[in-house]
């Protein structure tokens, strides 16, 4: 299983909820495993009691009682799974145990054994990145130290269970450059959150070794100058302290960074030309070695994305990849003078940066004085100014404009939720709290102990999430963690 989770606020709360899942689906795969029945998984989907012979092997018998049908009538039911058809191909995976854990269903031995091979196993990238959410993206939820915490205990978690192909965060720049940074504000900022978290880790006692190979950073790209190197400059800064400050190995020095082209460099006007703009931002990410690449759909600034739209920003990456020639060759830019000569100026650039960050306290007191926040808001007026000054030409939006003009128009295809989803939605979730009232209620209590006590979180979560809803855990975070509230 490999998944990316752009979730901020409540991200280990969810993370919790999805490696249950991760987990629960091997349970699954487990019951179906024919050498334990013939026919474990019924035509309709049912998952049948299995077991082995209990004299052969007794911690395989399973335990029946809590094991139902897929289809059920009424999320307020007393019947759990999925309700609705599985599509054609689809084996229904991950559905049968919907409603109900794995350990509800095998023996404790069987489970954790499952558990412990999944999370050792399971892949993917959790965005959770508190320092730019104060400084940038503002969906914070919980106050900054006691966010700052649960990374922690994540990481902790991560390493206690051998959990080493998931990145337990992915440090962002993306939202610092999109509310308006500029790339030399966006890969500094971007860098000394991510020096912030190894130094709170190594706080903890943590090696860094251990944990720095679970970090992963996320990067805007645009089209100035300065992000032809953006990549390769980050990589060289975060080599230099992982080896010579930290003493970090080979594969900790090593920065894995995804880039997404620019959202705020696509415009309403002329918007066929917004294509152009993320192919250009797309060569310009794989010119510097990306480990992976997101382009945007030309549409998204009027709306959310068509099929059409997606399909075009597919495109671009496949013709990039398997039409143009250049890209065959890996690093094709590598000793051209401008790139070198952009490389070193980018990376004293940054470096003056971090020395006013250090002036003011470092990241976390720099944050105390809305210094990065104030840096981007000056930063985007000055954008916006040479936008509408047309200093900077935009082509179709301050220059070059068709003589016809450029209506905005909204597709007629938007995805939106319907009622009945919604509404099925609200019945899950109260049918949910009904089912597990009792067991949730002990476990909110233990949770908000094992926080007043200073315990892992992230390790508590992994049991609470079974019974409670994540409304539910989060207001009981929010009496001992305390809500994120602005410094002004």
């Amino acid at each position: 299983t490999s998944v990316s989770m752009t979730i901020n606020g409540p991200a280990p709360i969810v993370l919790a909820f999805f490696l249950n899942a991760a987990i629960d689906q091997q349970c699954e795969k487990y019951l179906q495993n024919p050498t334990l029945s013939p026919s474990p998984v019924g035509r309709e989907g049912n998952v049948s009691p299995v077991g082995r012979n209990e004299k052969d092997s007794p911690s395989l018998v399973v335990r029946e009682e809590n094991v139902s049908s897929v289809g059920r009538s009424s999320p307020l039911s007393e019947e759990r799974g999925y309700r609705g058809e599985v599509p054609e191909g689809n084996n229904g995976l991950g559905l049968a145990l919907l409603g109900t854990t794995g350990d509800q269903v095998l023996p404790a031995d069987v489970y954790q054994k499952i558990k412990a091979d999944t999370l050792r196993q399971v892949r993917g990238t959790v965005q959770a990145d508190i320092l730019k959410e104060d400084q940038a993206q503002n969906t914070c939820i919980f106050s900054t130290e006691f966010a700052l915490k649960l990374m922690g205990d994540i990481q902790q978690y991560f390493i206690e269970n051998q959990v080493r192909n998931f990145y337990s965060v992915s440090i962002s720049g993306y939202h610092i450059a999109e509310a308006g940074a500029n790339p030399i504000s966006q890969l500094a900022f971007t860098l000394s959150n991510g020096f912030t978290f190894v130094e709170y880790y190594l706080s903890r006692g943590m090696h860094i070794d251990d944990f720095a190979p679970n970090l992963s950073f996320f990067f805007s790209n645009g089209m100035d100058p300065e992000y032809t190197v953006l990549g390769r400059v980050a990589r060289r800064i975060w080599a230099k302290a992982m080896k010579n400050k930290y003493k970090g190995n080979d594969r900790s020095q090593k920065l894995k960074y995804h880039i997404q082209t620019s959202g705020r460099s696509l415009h309403a006007q002329e918007i066929a030309f917004n294509d152009i703009r993320t192919t250009l931002q797309a060569l310009l990410a794989i010119y510097d070695n990306c480990n992976s690449l997101h382009t945007n759909a030309y549409d998204e600034a009027i709306t959310t994305p068509t099929e059409e739209s997606v399909r075009r920003a597919m495109a671009i990456q496949l013709i990039i990849n398997r039409e143009f020639g250049l890209t065959k060759n890996e690093n094709p830019l590598q000793g051209a003078f401008i790139v070198e000569e952009l490389t070193d100026l980018v990376e004293e650039a940054v470096y003056q940066e971090f020395l006013s960050i250090n002036e003011r306290g470092g990241v976390l007191g720099a944050m105390e004085r809305m210094y990065q926040r104030s840096k981007i808001q000056e930063e985007s007026m000055y954008y916006e100014m040479q936008k509408h000054t047309g200093a900077l030409p935009i082509i179709g939006v301050n220059t070059f404009l068709d003589e016809k003009g450029s209506p905005t128009t909204l597709p007629a295809e938007v995805i939106r939720s319907t009622d009945d989803e919604k509404q099925y939605a609200v019945a899950s979730r109260k049918a949910f709290q009904q089912r597990n009232e009792a067991q949730a209620k002990a476990a909110l209590a233990k949770l908000q102990q094992v926080a007043l006590q200073g315990g892992n979180l992230f390790e508590c979560l992994m049991e609470t999430v079974k019974v409670c809803t994540l409304g539910q855990i989060s207001a009981a975070l929010y009496q001992v963690g305390g809500q994120y509230r602005r410094n002004m």
